[in-house]
């Protein structure tokens, strides 16, 4: 299935060059400074026209950190843009539409957010707003405390969560669902995950390296492409690298995420969690790695 988001978060990500009413956002292309309005029944209108099977509602993303009364408002917005989004979609079943808990890091906002979407009914449920900036506890209590409290017979997704200790966490909390770019960003600035940890693909000692990326992977890349090509690639430029190192690093995901429903279906996620947190812990990337190490890829000006 193909889902789509509603551009909160991107909104959410040009704090500075918009502005939020209750009849919808108001923002400054960040391209050429043109101006656009974008309101809930739009937002519905373009994944509409998309063709997705999963599309989100229109929401605020609470920033961190933020005041009670800040949370609370950007709440009530969000569950009105919730009630203007299903009406859109009326009576329409082509499309499942997920509702999306905020209340930013206050617990019985996050509770009062999701009753009134439960109110309203949706297909699914989605908690936003997390991944935002807040440290790293604060935001697995948000994710334990909201995570059982959903809905057990709707998908649980949460939003913009792809570290894969992180994602530990939350199936063990009920999540089911997730998306970010840590895959494909780490992919395109030469950030390749492995079995046995992390690999840098620049790095000189794969200069003459004939061995496969990953032994232990069956992706198109790691079957038909050495570590010293790939560096090749990567170091000239070429946008072949980006592309075959996207496609294992979604590949890996995948298997990953494969490993762990077949464990859960076994009865047995609590030992497949704790042999990858062993493995994380020792020798893979995580969120802060990742983003302290962008700077060190590929050049912007040919960054996709």
């Amino acid at each position: 299935p193909i889902l789509t988001d509603s551009g909160g978060f991107q909104i959410y990500s040009l704090s500075r060059l918009r502005s939020i009413t209750r009849e919808g956002v108001e923002f400054n292309s960040h391209i050429d400074g043109s101006l656009h309005f974008i309101s809930p029944e739009k937002a519905m209108e373009i994944q509409h026209a998309l063709g997705a099977d999963i599309i989100m509602c229109f929401d605020e993303c609470t920033p961190y950190p933020a005041t009670y009364e800040y949370a609370l408002n950007s709440l009530k917005l969000t569950t009105e843009w919730a009630k203007r989004c299903k009406a859109v979609l009326a009576g329409d079943t082509r499309q499942a539409l997920f509702g999306i808990l905020q209340g930013g890091t206050f617990k019985d906002l996050r509770k009062r957010s999701l009753e009134e979407l439960v109110d309203i009914g949706f297909d699914g449920y989605a908690t936003g707003g997390l991944s935002v900036g807040e440290p790293k506890e604060l935001m697995y209590e948000m994710i334990r405390y909201t995570g059982p409290v959903m809905p057990c017979n709707s998908p649980r997704y949460l939003m913009g969560i792809g570290d894969l200790m992180d994602v530990l966490v939350a199936v063990e909390a009920g999540y089911d669902t997730f998306d970010c770019v840590m895959p494909t960003r780490n992919a395109r600035n030469g950030t390749l995950f492995t079995t046995e940890g992390r690999v840098s693909i620049k790095r000189a000692q794969y200069r003459d390296d004939p061995s496969p990326l990953d032994p232990g992977c069956d992706c198109y890349t790691c079957r038909n492409f050495s570590r010293a090509y790939l560096r090749h690639l990567f170091l000239a430029r070429e946008i072949l690298s980006m592309r075959l190192n996207t496609l294992h690093n979604l590949w890996f995901y995948m298997r990953f995420f494969r490993l762990m429903r077949d464990s859960i279906l076994r009865g047995e996620f609590r030992q497949f969690r704790n042999e990858w947190e062993g493995i994380l812990s020792r020798n893979f990337v995580t969120l802060s790695d990742q983003k302290s190490g962008l700077a060190n890829g590929m050049p912007d000006s040919i960054a996709m």
